[in-house]
């Protein structure tokens, strides 16, 4: 390249120095593009940090940053993405991670603690980010001048605590522990709002609580920047450019230079960076050659103010362009308040307002920066060579795209208040709001429309009316390439005075002008949300003749605060307190006592081993698939691009390279090839496993990749239902998993009075989104022999499959598994073919090989869980009592059989809780050329319960009566129960449903509550609430499980069991009942015994049978196992302990273990559980839902669970996975859109287009009451599962969603003149933004306007 490019610079530095935990390291040579992520991973120690999106959209990777300015002499402090941060920017700066907080050797942080105390990890991946969200909170609250906190405390605010870990996913807690442990920190936090956990007992004094918390002491923090950077920092050397291929240059000019010698040069791709995070949204599949960082240059980094406006340069980050907006007048605090909800904070600390303005010019981001920015009329100061100018945001839009050598230097933002004071002494007053309609109310969401809105106003002379005479209107984010102003709607309005007629015409006028690109989702939704806006915006000076402004403030119209007239969202907490009651059992001791996680400590401080944690072995090799893209097609070839072999690629295999049988999973049901061999049969299907000496060369080769298909000659792919029932392409379902009819259906049809027939209901799909991807590492070892470390729910089942396609025997197979981050079925099967292919590679190879999957791979590859259509009918009587029912069921499997053949049985037994007279299907398992489907967290149950719903709201909306008392008149009674699950019901005083349904209607006001929204409808046009209880009964089945316990020589103990621990707290509940069995031989000095025992991990070679670790009962299984082998230990040890006791009187636990190896008693057992029968479980729930008319948006105000556990083996761990599950359920009822193309292939590539649920989006006020009934004695200590069932019973939050839209739909009839008779419609899975507004009426501000004229 060009001279200028290799000039060294006046002050060079030949390494990259930066500090990591206080340790310094230097790096003397890297490539450019390598992360801090990918660094800490790889080079150092610390490897809390964790990879899951790769894209900046979850937080598991956060790290706190710190940088020294040594002229004011302060440092500052901030979160990152360590994923999207690239090393050579990271220069004489400082990383903390969860580790640098405390660890086991010099003592935890009491963050740390509070997260085991509080029960707020469970897989425990997301969990070191977590803590480094907050701790960043706790060090930025401690700057502040707020006065000082109480002792103990920090000067963080609740609803800061709160907002602390607003960007970071977690898939398993359910957040609201979470949100605990961060307000426990905050000075103005009331003690009685934090929830359960192992600190204090009900009933303790505010002082006991406040002295029970692990201390926090504020003025004795880490110190996150070193003394030794300090001069590195001082001295500000610039990095050898010809080293690291980084260029950073000084001034506008250098830049020039440099760009202008990019023109010159010879194809090297050269990149221009400030914080990187562009690359979160457009991936790059290959590297760039040269790197030119922004920051150092100084007029691109200024922040100026005069009196004519604030003036931001394009380096500037967003986090510092908001603080300081955030100072100004009013309307600049609305932009900064609007651009909080961009991205997430670790983000916005880093990216730069330019950087999102460039990426909405030349890549149409649907940026919210520039939408806002266009609204407030601001300008753009740009230089392309020796020429600056400066253009309007409008300009700078709709330009051709910028080229590299085009330099974006600064943005004017106006100041309004200066420029309504020279509206030469007019009565002029000037409003102005921002919008945004996204899935997530706090943002790290793209938007379906954001718009910014102003509009200068004054009093009519001759009506009462307001005329606008001048506006601006800026839409974005909603289909086009970048956002445009309104102009014939503000040229319509200017000047006129505004009146509901004139609003009409104007609102009529947007709709014409908002019409998205052709390929866009939702059109007409996005459409209607600008009808909505401007509606939004003016409604209050139309509606009932408009109340006169009064209350003039700064010239701005006090009234003019949507917040105030219909809120956005925008509250002071996210949360409110929930109860949670639970009742500890002290029968069993320490079985049933609430104590904390086993492992959930070191979780919080990163030293939890997960596999990828896990050094690469010398040599090690990484792979990544390369995944059909095409439904049904020829495999003729593989091409690699030459760049790639040069990057390191060392293989490719495929089913050609297999020893033994082209094997990837094997269930009882049946096989399925682990690679395509020369057809590939569905989209997503592993095609080869491309072999690298990084993981990512691997991945860029893999993405790289052009597979030659060939389709001719072949029959069409089966993409749809009704074409599988066509050629009758279906998979058997085994006679023995076939569930039962139950009655007789015509003759319950002929005692109906009413009748519906053939009514249909689509239900989509979910995916996992653990939030560690499918993983691996194999490390060949002697003698032909393997040893695989996989996070998999299933391991036995892998070390067969590696046996079989490798051709070897099972014993020279081990496959071991310590924990798993986050499996909900997704690791059962779909972790198979990962562990295989890596033990596939290592063994052809001779090398160690691992895989660590991208999330785009695992998103398109692992197939979630199973569509369906539903067809169905039902015939009730008058009083709303139904006495048939019949389901004609289509199931999506995909095209392997996995474990498809058993989601009939689930789905009847969940259909099946209430009582429908007679009850006929016909389910028809359904093979189509889609990836195949699994199990996923209530596999076809949480389908079942939905079509349950589905049938009593289409009942009671046909009979005009009331949803709740239908559910009522259809809930079993003991007999019907009998009769419909035989031979699983138990006795009478086990069913507890018809209690469970009673108190949760007194406990949780449900009557009050019901009349209370009645009222609150009838007050509020644009919000409606809906209730909705709801019952669940779910049928469990126990599985066989080997356990093994091993006493050792200092009396601690050691146990194996066959289930993993994969957050669920399985481990915790082997502990407490090891403890519990093992002191029947009441020995002194046990008191502490938990302390003595140690689960191990899994390991094929080592404990044999260990099956699968699904369906909610493994725990219970496995502490079954435990009890039986410590049961014998107690009675080999009893002898011995009698003997001692006649001798010495008392005996301690260390003497008896020692005299029991002296006398060489066997101090190991092991035993097989075998159950004997099945159990059911009863629960229920209710919900208060709001909907928003003019976005669709669902907020869930309350939500009361009380639920069944038998006797909990541990209350804190059952909680933790009921509020888990729950929110999981309200992902698949109301967000996660799993969709796929005209092909098959998955379209959600990442959390940009997949959302789950977030901390604002669970219910405000979250009550959970765990009811132990004690009625179960063939059950394990009487217990019951938690880990499935409460999944069930987020259909609560849809059907009184559908409540509210039922309300909504009846307003818009009396709008349209016509009676309320319609009420029956179907409301989709999920009910998402779009659907819910689509049954609100898309058009409901134009009909509402004009029952207003007529």
């Amino acid at each position: 390249m060009g001279g200028e490019m290799e000039k060294s610079e006046s002050t060079l530095n030949n390494s990259l120095v930066f500090a990591v935990n206080g340790k310094k390291f230097e790096v003397s040579t890297i490539h450019p593009s390598t992360t801090l992520l990918e660094f800490l991973r790889s080079h150092t120690p610390f490897k809390g940090a964790k990879l899951s999106c790769g894209e900046g959209g979850c937080g598991a990777c956060v790290v706190l940053l710190s940088k020294y300015n040594p002229v004011l002499d302060q440092v500052d402090d901030f979160t990152v993405s360590s994923c999207l941060t690239l090393l050579c920017s990271i220069n004489g700066c400082s990383i903390t991670t969860t580790e640098g907080l405390g660890n086991t050797k010099d003592g935890f942080h009491p963050i740390h603690e509070r997260f085991s105390g509080f029960h707020a990890s469970q897989c425990g991946f997301c969990t070191p980010g977590m803590c480094m969200s907050l701790f960043s909170a706790l060090v930025n609250a401690e700057k502040t001048p707020r006065p000082t906190p109480p002792s103990g405390f920090s000067k963080l605010e609740v609803s800061e605590a709160e907002r602390a870990i607003a960007g970071n996913l977690c898939r398993c807690t359910g957040y609201r522990p979470i949100a605990d442990v961060c307000k426990s920190f905050a000075a103005d936090i009331d003690m009685e709002d934090l929830g359960f956990n192992s600190f204090w007992r009900k009933g303790d004094s505010k002082e006991v609580k406040i002295n029970s918390l692990p201390f926090y002491n504020h003025s004795n923090e880490i110190c996150t920047f070193p003394e030794f950077l300090k001069n590195e920092a001082r001295s500000a050397l610039l990095l050898d450019s010809r080293r690291y291929s980084w260029y950073s240059p000084v001034s506008i000019e250098e830049l020039q230079r440099l760009l202008g010698s990019v023109e010159d040069g010879n194809g090297s791709r050269v990149k221009v960076v400030v914080g990187n995070t562009g690359m979160s949204y457009y991936k790059e599949l290959e590297s760039f050659d040269k790197y030119i960082d922004l920051r150092c240059i100084p007029e691109l980094s200024m922040i100026r103010r005069d009196d004519t406006g604030m003036i931001i340069g394009a380096t500037v980050t967003i986090s510092k362009a908001i603080e300081a907006l955030r100072e100004g007048n009013i309307v600049w605090k609305k932009i900064s308040d609007h651009m909080e909800k961009v991205a997430s904070g670790f983000v916005r600390n880093s990216a730069s307002l330019g950087g999102n303005l460039v990426m909405a010019q030349r890549n149409h981001f649907p940026s919210d920066i520039a939408t806002v920015l266009l609204a407030v009329g601001s300008l753009v100061n740009l230089m392309n060579g020796l020429k600056s100018e400066e253009i309007t945001m409008e300009e700078f839009l709709r330009r051709p795209e910028l080229d590299l050598k085009s330099i974006l230097v600064s943005v004017k933002i106006p100041d309004w208040d200066w420029i309504m004071s020279i509206s030469a002494g007019t009565k002029m007053k000037l409003l102005f709001e921002t919008y945004r309609a996204a899935p997530r109310p706090l943002g790290n969401a793209l938007p379906y429309l954001n718009a910014a809105l102003m509009a200068k106003i004054s009093r009519c002379a001759s009506s009462s009316g307001m005329v606008v005479s001048d506006c601006r209107f800026a839409f974005g984010a909603y289909g086009t390439k970048h956002a445009i102003r309104a102009t014939k709607v503000e040229e319509f309005l200017t000047g006129k005075v505004l009146s509901v007629d004139v609003l009409t015409e104007a609102v009529k006028l947007l709709r014409s002008i908002m019409v998205p690109d052709d390929d866009t989702s939702y059109p007409a939704y996005r459409s209607s949300l600008a009808a909505g806006f401007l509606f939004e915006f003016f409604s209050h000076l139309v509606e009932g003749n408009a109340e006169s402004p009064n209350g003039y403030v700064n010239g701005y119209s006090t009234l003019m605060s949507p917040a105030r007239h219909l809120d956005h969202g925008k509250v002071s907490t996210l949360l409110t307190s929930g109860k949670r009651e639970v009742e500890s059992n002290k029968q069993y001791h320490p079985v049933g006592e609430p104590i904390a996680k086993s492992g959930a400590v070191i979780q919080a401080s990163g030293e939890a081993v997960y596999v990828d944690d896990i050094p690469s072995p010398t040599n090690c090799l990484h792979g990544a698939f390369i995944f059909s893209t095409k439904p049904l097609a020829r495999v003729k070839g593989i091409k690699l691009k030459p760049k790639s072999v040069a990057d390191g690629v060392n293989a490719v295999i495929s089913f050609k390279d297999i020893p033994g049988e082209n094997l990837g999973i094997k269930t009882g049901f049946g096989p399925e090839p682990l690679f395509a061999d020369d057809f590939t049969r569905c989209t997503g299907q592993y095609i080869a496993l491309v072999v690298a000496d990084t993981q990512k060369h691997a991945d860029m080769a893999a993405d790289l990749a052009v597979v030659d298909y060939d389709m001719e000659n072949l029959e069409p792919a089966i993409l749809s239902l009704e074409e599988a029932v066509r050629q009758s392409s279906f998979f058997e379902v085994p006679s023995s998993l076939q569930p039962k009819q139950v009655g007789d259906f015509s003759k319950g049809m002929a005692e109906a009075d009413h009748k519906i027939l053939s009514a249909k209901i689509k239900l989509g799909s979910q995916y996992y989104f653990y939030m560690e991807t499918q993983t691996a590492l194999a490390v060949p070892d002697e003698d032909n022999c393997i040893v695989v470390y996989s996070s998999i729910q299933a391991p036995e089942y892998a070390q067969s499959t590696i046996s079989r396609c490798l051709g070897i025997p099972e014993h020279n197979v081990r496959v071991i598994t310590r924990r798993v981050g986050g499996g909900f079925g997704g690791k059962a099967m779909k972790a198979i073919p990962v562990a295989t292919a890596c033990a596939l590679a290592a063994y052809n190879l001779r090398r160690p090989v691992r895989m660590y999957m991208n999330r785009k791979t695992d998103m398109k590859t692992t197939g979630g869980r199973h569509p369906m259509e539903v067809t169905y009918s039902v015939g009730f009587k008058e009083d709303g009592k139904i006495t048939a029912l019949h389901l004609d069921i289509l199931i999506n499997a995909g095209i392997g059989v996995d474990i498809s053949p058993i989601i009939p049985l689930f789905m009847v037994g969940a259909i099946k809780k209430y009582d429908w007279g007679s009850f006929s299907f016909d389910i028809k398992v359904c093979r189509t050329n889609h990836s195949s489907k699994s199990a996923m967290r209530g596999p076809g149950e949480v389908q079942g319960t939905f079509i349950s719903e589905a049938v009593i709201e289409h009942v009671a909306s046909v009979l005009y009566m009331d949803v709740d008392s239908v559910r009522s008149k259809n809930l079993h009674t003991f007999n019907s129960l009998d009769f419909f699950y035989k031979g699983a019901a138990g006795e009478l005083k086990e069913y507890t449903l018809p209690s469970i349904w009673n108190k949760l209607a007194a406990s949780s006001s449900f009557k009050e509550r019901t009349d209370m929204i009645k009222q609150f409808n009838m007050c509020n046009k644009w919000r409606k609430r809906g209730i909705s209880r709801v019952p669940i009964v779910h049928e469990v089945l126990l599985r066989s499980n080997p356990g093994k316990v091993s006493i050792l020589g200092d009396g601690s103990v050691a146990v194996e069991v066959g289930g993993i621990e994969l957050g669920q707290g399985l481990w915790t509940k082997v502990k407490q009942m090891t403890a519990f069995s093992l002191s029947a031989i009441k020995c002194d000095g046990m008191g502490d015994f938990l302390e003595k025992i140690r689960i191990i991990q899994a390991d094929t070679l080592s404990l044999i049978q260990g099956g699968l670790t699904a369906g909610s009962t493994t725990s219970e299984c496995s502490c079954e196992a435990v009890r039986i082998c410590c049961n014998i230990l107690v009675e080999r040890l009893t002898p011995i302990k009698e003997k001692l006791q006649e001798q010495m009187g008392s005996v301690e636990w260390g003497i008896l273990i020692l005299e029991a190896t002296r006398q060489a008693v066997n101090l190991s057992a092991s035993s097989y559980y075998v159950p004997d029968s099945s159990s059911m479980q009863y629960l229920n729930y209710g919900a208060a839902v709001e909907v928003n008319l003019l976005t669709g948006q669902t907020t869930i105000l309350q939500s009361d669970i009380i639920y069944d556990c038998g006797q909990s083996l541990n209350p804190a761990v059952d909680l933790g996975q009921i509020e888990g599950a729950f929110v999981q359920g309200i992902g698949f009822f109301m967000l996660e859109e799993y969709l796929s193309n005209s092909n098959g292939l998955v379209i959600p590539e990442g959390t940009w287009t997949y959302k789950i649920p977030t901390i604002d989006t669970i219910p405000r006020q979250f009550n959970v009451e765990i009811m132990n009934s004690g009625h179960h004695k063939k059950r394990l200590l009487s217990s019951k599962a938690s880990g499935e069932p409460p999944l069930l019973l987020a259909v609560s939050v849809h059907c009184a969603a559908r409540a509210a839209i039922k309300e909504a739909r009846k307003q818009l009839l009396r709008w349209k003149g016509l009676n309320e008779s319609d009420s029956t419609f179907q409301l989709e899975v999920p009910a998402t933004m779009p659907i819910v507004k689509k049954l609100c009426g898309l058009e409901n501000v134009e009909i509402y306007l004009q029952s207003l004229l007529s």
